[in-house]
């Protein structure tokens, strides 16, 4: 949905009716119980780590998605997916909202924006590669150090190398560790370091955009929630910071960060052939089937549905003004579809651009939008996209199985450094 082919339902391919109710009552229970569960400061050293609703719900989806007692059919977890990118489309929305309000601000801002891509070189080609190289990774070390490795990333491996390559076998790697631990682990990261108060919010809010929506969401509402003064600011620079990822990301991986982790990865090999890790193929997380043939609006629908019950629980009431919020929010990112099939835009930067100039400095309608989607927290609507995360998570336990221990420390290096790095970057500029 936000920048793949979706292949039609068929009859075959459709989930049940009973199954996608299913998955909806079981997500709408679990968003409640993150957002009844709260947030708790856990103290650590010089700084706390606050564990957010939104690390409850993911951690309540993926005990569901992994136990065996009822196991949870693949399929529902591959809907379950789909419905995290429509999610995060939504969630893209109301922070864009954000955005077209705070462009002052991001104008201050811009050259450390567009330095964030050398954060992400420096964090996942200089320094996790040799980590990689060591762990005696082979081949796939290459797929897996150019980048964070989200959807983008295995054309453009497939197109290099080879869909049954080491490389494509390493991207894969890094896409299923950072679609399991990689928001919650930067959420937690992000947390620390803004109760340390060492770097600036700003700074950190824009080391959030390492170019995947839900860990962008996850973080910089974290930070956002320990600096409340500065909220909007946080959530306008971390969103405008993950869509300059996003866009500018696509090129450099092709035509810098590929190139650059091969030419590098045959420095420190020196030409050696080093064994690769154990395993058969394991068959991509992306494809036709993604979206588990569930319609782009029934996952819309699915996504906003959870988002105002999680809303609901967060504020501790319900405003009718919300629901027109919510209501323009989904209209916008249907706006944004309509606009990818006639110019192929992107639908996160078609979505993202339409918002932000509803609330741009020049916009007649700037007021009305912002009062009526005032009452949206955008940390409520992060949570219910980590639960469906959660969710889709027990379909990945076997390739993580296969692909082997040593992704871990080299996944860990690769997130850390690529958010650490480009905030000290932005630091420094700020």
């Amino acid at each position: 949905m936000t920048g793949s082919t979706v292949a039609q339902p068929t009859a075959s391919t459709t989930p049940s009716r009973n199954r996608v109710i299913l998955l909806v009552v079981v997500a709408l229970a679990l968003t409640a119980a993150a957002e009844a569960i709260g947030s708790h400061k856990v103290p650590l050293g010089p700084g706390a780590i606050t564990l957010f609703p939104i690390i409850w719900g993911l951690l309540l989806g993926a005990v569901v998605s992994v136990q065996r007692f009822r196991p949870v059919p693949v399929r529902m977890q591959k809907a379950a997916t789909y419905v995290v990118e429509a999610g995060v489309l939504l969630l893209g929305v109301r922070l864009a909202f954000v955005v077209g309000h705070e462009l002052p601000v991001l104008k201050q801002a811009s050259a450390a924006l567009l330095l964030q891509e050398l954060g992400h070189l420096f964090g996942t080609v200089v320094l996790s590669l040799p980590l990689a190289v060591l762990l005696k990774m082979g081949r796939s070390a290459v797929g897996a150090c150019f980048s964070i490795d989200r959807e983008a990333s295995f054309a453009m491996v497939s197109e290099r190398f080879g869909p049954d390559s080491e490389e494509y076998r390493g991207v894969l790697s890094m896409y299923i560790f950072g679609s399991v631990v990689g928001a919650l682990y930067v959420t937690l990261l992000a947390s620390f370091l803004a109760g340390t108060g060492f770097l600036d919010p700003l700074a950190l809010a824009m080391g959030t955009g390492v170019g995947s929506g839900s860990v962008m969401a996850a973080a910089s509402a974290a930070i956002a929630a320990q600096n409340p003064g500065m909220a909007d600011q946080i959530v306008a620079v971390a969103t405008v910071s993950n869509l300059v990822t996003t866009l500018l990301g696509l090129y450099v991986g092709m035509f810098v960060a590929l190139p650059l982790a091969d030419r590098f990865y045959r420095l420190l090999t020196r030409g050696r052939t080093i064994a690769p890790t154990t395993g058969p193929a394991v068959a991509p997380v992306a494809g036709t089937d993604a979206s588990a043939g569930l319609r782009p609006l029934a996952a819309i629908g699915i996504a906003l549905l959870a988002m105002i019950v999680s809303n609901v629980v967060h504020t501790g009431g319900f405003q009718l003004r919300s629901l027109l919020g919510f209501a323009l929010v989904a209209a916008v990112v249907l706006a944004g579809l309509g606009l990818k099939k006639v110019t192929g835009l992107p639908a996160v930067a078609g979505t993202s651009v339409l918002a932000i100039a509803l609330t741009s400095p020049i916009s007649p309608v700037a007021d009305v939008v912002l009062s009526l989607i005032e009452p949206i927290e955008f940390l409520a609507l992060a949570t219910p996209i980590l639960v469906f995360a959660g969710l889709s998570i027990g379909k990945d336990v076997p390739a993580l199985k296969h692909i082997g221990w040593r992704i871990v420390p080299v996944g860990l290096v690769s997130f850390a450094a690529s958010f650490l790095i480009s905030a000290v970057i932005a630091h420094v500029l700020l």
